[in-house]
């Protein structure tokens, strides 16, 4: 397919309608346009995560090339993905790409590796605690709601279930980075207050229900356990 942008503003779509690929118009509040549009709104906020990573190549040491890396081809990703959801399933054409287990599994691989040098959460992370957490917080707000419209989508007309996949799984991703990027910088993260007091409550009641094992074990084999009077 070959680009070529001469003018942004063409006028068609002043009546509240837009062309997908291979031309077929269609309201702009359609489940489509819905779905492709929370889509690009996700790669502009993956774009300002990637604006500000320079800004901490040297606290993030030999990690800051891969983690650059994988920004990168996360929005071109993106970018490929809003152009399958652009396309309706009567214009496919060969050769037009298509998200896929090889995409999902590059995720799945990048989280394994993130979350080997995080510690188990102990309540769940409010957004924030560092410029780079907050914003991918809101990429994956914005990625699950992404998820939610192309599902919405999928019960009016076929799309790709790896497409689904993808979407879901890269909401996961965001989550990991958030804590990944935060450890790595050495940022506390947010936590919810009543997820820590719970957490702490519970570790509260186990103290006194050990004690209390360690003071009813039995005596050891051949000791002599006292006797009480009979009747008293």
């Amino acid at each position: 397919m070959v680009i070529r942008l001469t003018r942004i503003y063409t006028r068609t779509g002043d009546k509240g309608q837009t062309a997908l690929v291979g031309g077929v118009r269609v309201p702009k509040d359609s489940a489509r346009i819905e779905a492709y549009g929370a889509i690009d709104e996700l790669n502009a906020v993956v774009g300002i995560v990637r604006t500000f990573l320079p800004g901490y190549s040297d606290r993030l040491g030999g990690d800051f090339d891969w983690y650059s890396s994988m920004l990168r081809r996360v929005q071109n990703e993106l970018f490929d993905l809003g152009s399958e959801l652009a396309t309706p399933p009567t214009m496919t054409y060969d050769g037009m790409h298509r998200m896929g287990p090889d995409e999902v599994g590059k995720l799945e691989a990048e989280m394994d590796r993130m979350e080997k040098a995080l510690d188990p959460l102990k309540s769940f992370t409010l957004p924030g605690g560092g410029i780079l957490n907050a914003f991918l917080h809101q990429a994956r707000t914005v990625c699950r709601r992404a998820e939610r419209v192309c599902w919405r989508l999928s019960r009016e007309e076929p799309i790709n279930e790896q497409l689904l996949v993808y979407v879901n799984r890269l909401s996961d991703h965001l989550f990991v980075q958030s804590r990944w990027v935060a450890k790595r910088l050495g940022e506390s993260e947010f936590l919810w207050d009543r997820g820590l007091s719970i957490d702490a409550a519970r570790s509260a009641r186990r103290k006194p229900a050990r004690a209390a094992v360690k003071t009813q074990r039995p005596a050891a084999r051949g000791s002599k356990i006292p006797r009480t009077p009979a009747g008293s």
